[in-house]
């Protein structure tokens, strides 16, 4: 009996030395199994067995209340992926790990590789936060099979607003809209109409100029013409698109993310182009979207968490053709799929454009999101809508 007790002893002591050196990471995402971080975690622990990484799917739009809910609660996680706007919201409370060092000492992620945009998302006020996971922006895609039946030139897709506005009416048909975009009451409104405001010059600080006005007026027109639907108020860019998909539209202003579904959902010939600009000697905008991988500040375990993060930013090649990003960073895609439309993602990439960045990112975003809503909706003319959200951010500027 006492050689059994002590058989016992040691398989306890083994077990607590195997639990101890075990580690498990909680990681919240926008992603869907079978998508980027649940992909990315399974082969991380299986190569490194001692980490348990638990993923937890939030909605986007869910992603800050519940992370703020998290931390008031204790329950937040090591790690969650956070919209690039946002991370100057989180940072600026303290709440997330300084990651400084850590590039510092990383013989993996170098900074100076990482595109100006992406890092600026993740920088405030010196220190780094978060690393990109990918980066995107919006583009044209078009139905070339229905420019072929309204006798448009598949090959020459509409580079101007007003060229872009005669082009959806001459798609437009009884059962098809010439051109599916999202003005929904989110961020994803905000990061739709953001590019068409920095066209004319204006930004999130500067809503009142002529050329706001005058995007707002196109944005409108496009619905109270019939060229897109009234559902554009409610839907999201993953909604819209699917009625490019479907064939219910015949344009789409969307991103690369779609494309995975696109090859799947969509029987016919379709194309990207850059956003159209207000005239043909104007400047060039484009938003830039994706998320940043970020570390809580009351993580029990840093080191592990930036091992892990620092796993995915190494295989940042892999974004375009698996997940349907642009990389943030200096990485050889080799032989991208679509390759026509990832040089037009390519492109634009060169004037994507931050959303802010500012601690209080998403008041400002609230108050364009409601001039979108109010003007779109015949609430109030596209100036003086304007003008109320211009007053809403000059008080949280101040």
């Amino acid at each position: 009996m006492k050689r059994l007790a002590l058989g016992c002893s040691a398989l306890v002591t083994l077990a607590t030395a195997a639990t101890a050196q075990s580690v498990e990471l909680d990681l919240w995402t926008i992603d869907d199994p079978g998508e980027y971080h649940y992909v990315l975690a399974e082969e991380y622990m299986q190569a490194n067995p001692d980490v348990k990484i638990n993923v937890r799917t939030v909605q986007f739009r869910d992603m800050v209340n519940d992370l703020a809910r998290g931390m008031a609660t204790g329950e937040s996680p090591d790690i969650t992926y956070i919209d690039n706007p946002e991370v100057a919201l989180f940072a600026s409370r303290g709440l997330l790990l300084d990651l400084t060092p850590y590039i510092e000492a990383s013989d993996i992620v170098n900074k100076e590789d990482i595109f100006p945009g992406p890092l600026s998302s993740v920088t405030y006020e010196g220190g780094i936060y978060g690393l990109p996971r990918g980066a995107n922006t919006i583009a044209l895609y078009y139905n070339a099979d229905k420019f072929r039946e309204a006798g448009l030139d598949p090959d020459n897709p509409p580079q101007t607003w007003a060229e872009l506005y005669e082009t959806a009416k001459a798609l437009t048909t009884d059962d098809t809209y010439g051109l599916a975009f999202s003005a929904v009451a989110t961020e994803e409104g905000t990061f739709q109409f953001l590019p068409w405001l920095q066209m004319t010059g204006g930004d999130f600080d500067n809503l009142q100029t002529e050329g706001a006005v005058e995007a707002l007026a196109l944005w409108k027109s496009f619905i109270d013409d019939g060229l897109a639907s009234p559902d554009t108020l409610i839907r999201s860019q993953w909604d819209s698109t699917g009625t490019f998909n479907a064939g219910a539209a015949a344009m789409s202003i969307s991103g690369p993310w779609e494309l995975p579904r696109m090859s799947k959902e969509a029987g016919f010939d379709f194309r990207a182009a850059m956003l159209p600009i207000p005239t043909a000697d104007a400047e060039r905008a484009s938003a830039l979207g994706e998320g940043d991988n970020v570390i809580l500040a009351n993580t029990d375990n840093p080191d592990e968490a930036f091992a892990f993060v620092e796993f995915l930013y190494a295989n940042m090649d892999r974004v375009w053709n698996e997940f349907g990003y642009l990389p943030a960073a200096n990485v050889e895609v080799s032989d991208p799929d679509y390759p026509e439309i990832y040089a037009v993602f390519e492109e634009s990439m060169k004037y994507a454009r931050n959303r802010g960045p500012h601690p209080e990112w998403p008041k400002i975003s609230q108050a364009i999101q409601g001039a979108i809503q109010s003007s779109l909706t015949g609430q109030a003319a596209p100036a003086d809508a304007l003008d109320r959200a211009q007053s809403q951010i000059d008080k949280v500027l101040d």
